[in-house]
């Protein structure tokens, strides 16, 4: 009797011991349009490719990065990009644009419309980050190219983001609307050219 009560006891402790071992699950983010962006302007509906885009290789990882000092970042093993952020950044770029221009014809894929008469942006960016409780800062250079020109119109972007609470989904929700900057920026540039 004693002895299965010890091996009872046992087991207990050693169950005990491998709950708290455990290790927590990650939780994955993605960058979403800005639901406030309305429609920027009165130009005719426009053909729009998104891409290439570039990030900077700090950040091209599943975790999300965030800067805890001037020369120190952290890698949030448990807080992760659902998809690499260079495909996230196209689709929500591509989305704020299709609002702000008015336009269901806008793509991050190079097939989906005729290269003769579709606008093409380029994004390179130079800076995405993010300082928890603080702020995010976004920096893109950005190419716009009109159909039938060999030369685009050129720009760049950098914008600040408060982050309003602790945790990742502010962050996140910080650089959405960052985007969203980025996005008029660009729709903007297309309105301009195309009024031209």
């Amino acid at each position: 009797m004693r002895s299965a009560r010890a091996c009872f006891i046992l087991g207990m402790a050693i169950a005990g011991l491998t709950a708290g071992c455990a290790s927590p699950s990650a939780t994955f983010y993605t960058l979403s349009p800005d639901p406030s962006l309305t429609r920027a302007g009165t130009t005719p509906p426009v053909s729009v490719v998104i891409g290439p885009v570039t990030v900077p290789d700090m950040v091209d990882r599943p975790q999300i990065v965030t800067r805890i000092g001037d020369n120190e970042v952290a890698l949030n093993e448990f807080a992760r990009w659902a998809q690499p952020l260079k495909g996230d950044i196209a689709r929500v770029i591509a989305a704020d644009l299709a609002t702000l221009l008015n336009s269901q014809q806008v793509s991050v894929y190079d097939t989906a419309y005729d290269p003769l008469t579709a606008w093409h942006v380029r994004l390179d960016v130079v800076g995405f980050e993010s300082v928890p409780g603080r702020d995010v800062t976004v920096d893109v250079l950005w190419a716009v190219r009109a159909p039938g020109k060999a030369r685009p119109v050129t720009g760049r972007s950098v914008v600040r983001e408060a982050v309003s609470g602790q945790g990742f989904n502010p962050i996140v929700a910080a650089h959405d609307r960052a985007l969203a900057s980025v996005s008029r920026d660009i729709a903007a540039a297309v309105q301009a050219g195309g009024a031209q």
